[in-house]
């Protein structure tokens, strides 16, 4: 069998296992949704989940287990998230090549969601209580040819709030393709498949699954990349009726009821499922991001003209080994998680 053949057989079997695995998940409705928070500022400033990027760097090895062998041996990547509130994500990575056996990635994510005062059933103070989850994170990544490559990532997660506690199991397969320039990269990726193994308070909840596909391009004489990834493709309809912004009004005078028309319904839910990202090299050094996600200005929109929901930016250095990124994903005017990733090369 030929190692192209082989790929094409591995990503026929995850396609056929989608139906089994994707029924009655949709995001926003699912537990453990760490899952689905990237910690690399890199990814964070495009407004991607991932990266289909092939490229010497360990943001792209965090999300992406088929492009690891991308990345060179021995190197570290220590990334820190400051969420919402008393919130914080923090997270440290080492990737080791073998020739023979593939790329291997060890992690560790935590993310406290900080101290809550506790209170008894009469209001009565009971002290103060923590709550967080850990994801350990062990990937393995194989270049089939110079084209094609596979990946897997096995993320045990472990969930501590107040006396109750969680753990479930998790694994990403994804597959990839590289032109031989480089400058054209898609991935096709199964994440978060898995299942509950302990529950809280005897209640099963479904861990936050998703099929998507990621495509980068990089113009031969241009000094941008772009990005563009259709999430969410094992459930169409992401829609829900919103009351700040319905889909049918009613005339106070006249009583008349306005609907949206299926043409616009159609256009706002497949804008749902697609992200967008622009990479800009300045010199060799210096990278600048934007991206947008259409779903989350949706979602998260305000009142106010200046509501830059949904954008996303960041920029990079990177130095013999060294990186560092920062980024910014504006959920509101005021709810903007800043990224920070430092990367070291040994």
């Amino acid at each position: 069998m030929t190692n192209r053949k082989l790929f094409g057989l591995l990503l026929g079997s995850l396609l056929l296992a989608m139906p089994l695995t994707a029924k009655g998940q949709i995001a926003g409705l699912n537990t453990l949704s760490i899952l689905d928070l990237s910690p690399a500022a890199r990814t964070a400033g495009l407004g991607l989940d991932y990266l289909p990027l092939y490229d010497n760097d360990m943001a792209v090895a965090i999300d992406n287990p088929s492009l690891l062998h991308a990345v060179n041996d021995r190197t570290f990547a220590l990334n820190y998230v400051g969420l919402f509130g008393e919130s914080r994500l923090a997270s440290l990575s080492y990737l080791h090549q073998n020739k023979k056996m593939g790329s291997m990635l060890f992690g560790l994510r935590c993310n406290s969601y900080g101290r809550f005062d506790a209170y008894d059933e009469f209001g009565d103070p009971q002290g103060t209580f923590s709550a967080a989850d850990f994801v350990l994170t062990v990937g393995w990544g194989f270049a089939i040819d110079s084209n094609f490559s596979v990946g897997a990532m096995c993320k045990p997660i472990f969930s501590q709030y107040e006396s109750y506690s969680a753990l479930a199991v998790a694994f990403d397969i994804s597959g990839s393709y590289a032109s031989d320039d480089r400058r054209t990269v898609a991935t096709l990726m199964a994440r978060n498949i898995g299942a509950q193994l302990m529950i809280f308070d005897n209640i099963r909840e479904h861990l936050p699954f998703e099929l998507s596909a990621a495509f980068s391009y990089k113009l031969q004489d241009a000094p941008f990349r772009v990005f563009v990834v259709a999430n969410e493709l094992q459930h169409w309809n992401l829609r829900y009726e919103d009351p700040l912004n319905p889909t049918s009004t009613t005339d106070p005078f006249t009583g008349e009821v306005t609907t949206e028309t299926p043409a616009k319904g159609f256009f706002d839910n497949l804008m749902r499922h697609a992200q967008v990202g622009v990479e800009l090299n300045i010199g060799k050094a210096f990278l600048a991001r934007v991206g947008y996600s259409y779903r989350q200005s949706r979602e998260t929109y305000g009142t106010s003209n200046l509501n830059m929901s949904g954008f996303s930016f960041g920029f990079g250095f990177r130095k013999k080994g060294f990186e560092f990124s920062y980024a910014r994903n504006n959920y509101n005017l005021t709810q903007a998680p800043n990224y920070l990733t430092l990367t070291l090369a040994l």
